[in-house]
């Protein structure tokens, strides 16, 4: 019982010291380290990061193990590293501090900001494919939720616009230059046309799916993006969610679609997510729908 009073008090004695300024120097280092860690996540930093923690690591056992040789080229290679990652992440850097100079209060709206172009954006992309889906014309439209997507804006053509039903039209009409890629859409506005998306691997997907619908498949897997696509053979309107496709929609359950997996709080309670019942019940009613074509 003496230990643990003993214990006790230590520990009531490292915790007591706590400060209010302690408290704000624990609160700005956690921020520094998520701003850290959100930049390794937009970009392809994932590599860079794992060599410094390999690099830091060595330079520790280099040390614990007093082999001196090593750890002065090693803390040598520390020091130049410091201005060398200073350069290399010199835009990233840029534009954090772009973004700190532009922060104000402002920024308490944001969260509605985008909702409200979220939902626009949705309506203009329904309408659009509504027609293209008429006109056999294919497309591809990425809605980027949490997983960052700029290496894929990166291979196509950077854009900041809203998302409007005329341009996404003229965007993938087949005589334009950028018809072939996907429009990535982030935070309701259209952030890069004409990209290039990861295809899909698995091997037991249908033989009638053509490229589109295999990188759309590609991007739901590897990220937890939304991806509505278009097919130019039979104009039927497709969505993949989690690597996922759902297929043969009309313009109103696409909208449906989109508005429960992009606005989650809103008609939460109505309409479940999309998930592989859903999928089931969707095959199952489009075969009642043939059957009772078939009848007719």
């Amino acid at each position: 019982m003496d230990t643990i009073i003993k214990l006790f008090d230590d520990v009531k004695s490292m915790i007591w010291p706590i400060g209010v300024a302690d408290v704000i120097d624990m609160l700005i280092m956690a921020f520094v380290i998520y701003k850290v860690i959100l930049l390794i996540r937009r970009t392809s930093s994932g590599g860079v990061a794992k060599g410094i923690l390999l690099l830091v690591a060595a330079l520790w056992v280099s040390s614990f193990l007093r082999l001196y040789t090593v750890n002065f080229l090693l803390s040598k290679v520390v020091e130049w590293g410091v201005l060398a990652l200073v350069i290399l992440f010199q835009p990233e850097i840029r534009r954090f501090l772009e973004q700190v100079g532009r922060s104000s209060l402002g920024k308490v709206f944001a969260q509605r900001e985008e909702r409200n172009e979220l939902d626009s954006a949705i309506t203009q992309t329904v309408e659009a494919y509504t027609s293209l889906s008429r006109s056999k014309t294919g497309a591809l439209m990425v809605f980027e939720r949490k997983n960052m997507l700029d290496d894929a804006i990166k291979t196509g053509t950077a854009l900041d616009c809203t998302v409007n039903a005329e341009l996404l039209k003229n965007i993938f009409w087949n005589k334009a230059p950028l018809h072939d890629g996907a429009v990535i859409v982030r935070s309701g506005r259209i952030a890069g046309a004409g990209c290039m998306l990861p295809m899909s691997g698995n091997v037991n997907l249908s033989r009638d799916l053509g490229m589109r619908h295999r990188a759309g498949i590609g991007a739901s897997e590897q990220t937890d993006a939304v991806v509505a696509i278009v097919s130019e053979e039979t104009g039927s309107i497709s969505v993949a969610v989690g690597g996922m496709l759902k297929r043969h929609l009309s313009p109103d359950t696409l909208e449906r679609l989109l508005r429960n997996e992009l606005l989650p709080e809103q008609e939460q309670e109505e309409e479940p997510k999309f998930k592989l019942s859903n999928l089931l019940r969707s095959r199952k009613g489009e075969k009642n729908d043939v059957e009772k074509d078939h009848r007719q």
